[in-house]
């Protein structure tokens, strides 16, 4: 319930922000956080992809995998990673300790767990727009 509560108070947060604003948002958290691994298209080819002993999934094909239907919420979780089982295979960080921590100091830890859900928030909705 409370990660409910939480993933509200961002979802109502970021409406305010602007679709189009956040999408900007969650592109630039997309260069920052995946592309090096994901690449700058989604297609799994980024830089760091060489170095992995698995392949790095593309980004673009998730709706076409869920019969046409963007897993808006599992790919929230996945990226968020802290109520996983397997964290994504386990070579991917758990995201969400990373933000948290980084924002914890200046937020708190209920404000700074809000930051976290927002910028996950614009990250997933850029992934959706990235969708072939």
């Amino acid at each position: 319930m409370k990660h409910i509560a939480i993933l509200a108070g961002a979802i109502l947060f970021s409406c305010s922000v602007g679709a189009l604003a956040q999408e900007d948002v969650g592109k630039n958290e997309y260069a920052v956080a995946c592309a090096v691994c994901h690449g700058d298209s989604g297609k799994g080819n980024g830089p760091f992809s060489r170095l992995m002993n698995i392949s790095v999934p593309s980004l673009t094909t998730l709706s076409a995998q869920n019969e046409g239907s963007f897993p808006f919420l599992e790919v929230f979780m996945t990226v968020d990673g802290r109520t996983q089982v397997e964290g994504h295979g386990a070579p991917m960080p758990v995201w969400g300790e990373r933000f948290s921590a980084a924002a914890a100091d200046d937020f708190g830890p209920y404000g700074s767990e809000l930051v976290v859900r927002g910028r996950f928030l614009s990250l997933v909705i850029y992934l959706e727009s990235i969708q072939e």
